[in-house]
């Protein structure tokens, strides 16, 4: 249920109302917009009298939300979030670049790789350290000395970083990580979504590859419902019966998801497609979706990566289309 207050309202009198909900088992959710504020209640709002709450002078309007994502929902908090790493604004109008590459390797192409997309515009590094492979004799990840390299890399570029965490015991090495990402594949890892909640920090969660978008919020539920709303939403692919390509990039999920949440929502064309030369046309064509932002994979030397070399673009293709990008965001405008 969501209780949208009158403008301009003696504050007094929406305190006593949010401590008399409170004394009736509630929990109350205070989005306190530009023009508005709305109260989301949270709880059995079976007993609570609509018609008393709509009497009272300031209020302007009661409902029931019937989604059942709630706290990620448009309704509980019609206003964007915007969620801030340092320096960097991520939805709400602020438009952010990933890049780096699928997996550390040295210390040397992680640093070259940050100088370089950092000189192309972008401005957070990301790097897997923990991977998670459909095969168990492919290449893991370089794990906590992966996360040791990409700190090298954050203080030789002043780069925030995001890397992928697979399980909730790994929560101490990401101590200081910037942004955790939850792969497609722990999407519904519920146990480390709970955790990510009390972390309080920015989590990047990807929809899984054979996800509904109500399963995707309803993750986002999970990690806002235990104390934590730095969440970005991450669109890169599902699987259909397309046979060229990884998978298919379901770009109508962005308007969408910003009809149904006020989460931020970033879109990644390398792991949609799996195919480097498809990686322009897709992030161009994310770009005029309306995403927050694109995280793509780049690689300083594609064809001996370790990991997803196929779909990796080299720093000198990055950077033709991080200028691409800035005109097509200026002419949208």
């Amino acid at each position: 249920m969501i209780v949208v207050l009158k403008s301009n309202i003696d504050s007094d009198k929406q305190l006593k109302l949010v401590e008399w909900l409170k004394g009736q088992g509630l929990g109350v959710h205070i989005s306190a917009g530009e023009f508005r504020t709305v109260l989301g209640l949270i709880g059995d709002t079976s007993k609570v009298d609509m018609e008393l709450i709509e009497s009272l002078d300031i209020v302007d309007s009661v409902k029931r939300v019937t989604e059942t994502f709630k706290r990620a929902g448009r309704s509980f908090h019609p206003e964007d979030t915007v969620v801030r790493v340092g320096d960097v604004r991520i939805g709400g109008g602020n438009f952010c670049m990933i890049a780096g590459p699928c997996s550390v390797e040295t210390e040397e192409q992680i640093v070259a790789v940050a100088k370089a997309v950092k000189a192309a515009g972008a401005n957070i590094l990301r790097g897997g350290a923990f991977k998670p492979r459909t095969s168990p004799y492919d290449f893991q990840g370089l794990k906590a000395n992966g996360l040791e390299l990409l700190k090298i890399a954050r203080a030789e570029t002043g780069l925030p970083i995001v890397s992928e965490i697979m399980s909730a015991h790994d929560l101490p090495l990401f101590e200081d990580v910037d942004i955790l990402q939850v792969g497609a594949r722990n999407m519904q890892n519920f146990d480390l979504l709970n955790e990510l909640g009390k972390s309080g920090k920015p989590v990047l969660l990807k929809r899984g590859l054979a996800n509904t978008l109500k399963e995707l919020l309803m993750s986002a539920e999970y990690i806002i419902a235990g104390g934590n709303e730095q969440v970005i939403l991450c669109e890169r692919g599902i699987r259909t019966f397309s046979d060229y390509y990884r998978n298919t990039l379901d770009l109508s999920a962005v308007p969408m998801l910003h009809e149904l949440s006020h989460l931020p929502v970033i879109v990644d064309p390398s792991h949609a497609t799996g195919i480097a030369r498809m990686v322009p046309s897709m992030a161009l064509a994310a770009v005029a979706a309306g995403a927050d932002g694109l995280i793509i994979e780049v690689h300083n030397d594609p064809i001996h990566a370790l990991c997803d070399g196929a779909q990796s673009l080299r720093p000198d293709e990055y950077d033709e289309l991080a200028g691409r990008i800035r005109k097509l965001r200026e002419a949208l405008r």
